[in-house]
């Protein structure tokens, strides 16, 4: 993979891989059964049962072991070792995400104009923006390396894909640059960053092409720390196995003052 087209598009996807083939046979039914977890469905089965959201719910070491599965492997793993530094550093528990049939469907919690927001525009983020507080503040609270998507279950393009924003990550990058280097570190998260960011965003949406990301089994992709994502909408006619749509996201952290100077 090319890294100049990563940092102008903002993501890279990879062809079938062996390896990762391989740690997806060991680790698929443990990722599958914990849509089945009682504690797991309580806390992460939105938007009407369409959406088993998973967030860290694979129970992987910092390798990406599960059982006997080995390390994390295949090119695209490699691809952020090298090109987006982050070296042998520890991997996160992955998130497990399942969608199914109708998604996406309001949550319970979900205001008008989120919802409408997630049916228009994918509820596009930027991930660790996080909304907090009765006026929905967007604050900095989470500083991953990047976003790896490894699909595990084989489905049309039309089964609730991942989407991105080409080019999106230059848009947030200056302005994440130009609210966060006049403060100090360890006062980013206090920081309210709604008007910036959503000021961003919507120059995002104006000037950025979005960019459907359909991967098989032994395909993966990597996006951008700041790159504007979402996921779009179940399609009538899309094929999908009865466990659903299922891609596992690593998205494991760096510090803080590297997530902002990292291209």
């Amino acid at each position: 993979m090319n890294a100049d087209s990563f940092f102008n598009l903002g993501y890279a996807q990879f062809p079938d891989d062996p390896a990762l083939s391989d740690w997806i046979r060991h680790v698929k039914p443990a990722a599958l059964a914990t849509r089945h977890d009682p504690a797991l469905i309580r806390d992460w089965l939105r938007g009407q049962g369409t959406w088993f959201v998973g967030v860290n719910a694979l129970p992987n070491d910092r390798r990406g072991v599960v059982g006997n599965s080995g390390p994390l492997q295949g090119m695209a793993i490699d691809f952020a070792r090298g090109a987006l530094k982050f070296g042998q550093g520890d991997l996160d528990r992955a998130q497990v995400s399942i969608c199914y049939p109708g998604f996406p469907k309001r949550m319970q919690s979900e205001s008008d104009a989120a919802f409408a927001f997630r049916l228009k525009r994918d509820a596009a983020h930027v991930d660790g923006l996080h909304p907090v507080g009765p006026q929905r503040q967007r604050r900095l609270e989470e500083f991953s390396g990047f976003l790896l998507g490894i699909p595990i279950t084989d489905t049309s393009d039309g089964a609730a894909p991942l989407v991105v924003w080409e080019g999106s990550h230059k848009i947030m990058a200056r302005m994440f640059v130009d609210q966060l280097s006049p403060v100090p570190r360890e006062n980013w998260p206090e920081l309210d960053l709604t008007q910036a960011y959503q000021t961003a965003r919507k120059h995002v949406f104006e000037t950025c092409t979005c960019k459907v990301l359909h991967a098989k089994p032994g395909e993966a992709y990597v996006l951008h720390r700041m790159a504007l994502h979402g996921v779009a909408a179940w399609q009538p006619a899309a094929i999908a196995p009865p466990e659903g749509r299922a891609i596992l996201y690593f998205r494991p952290e760096i510090d803080q003052q590297t997530w902002l100077d990292l291209p």
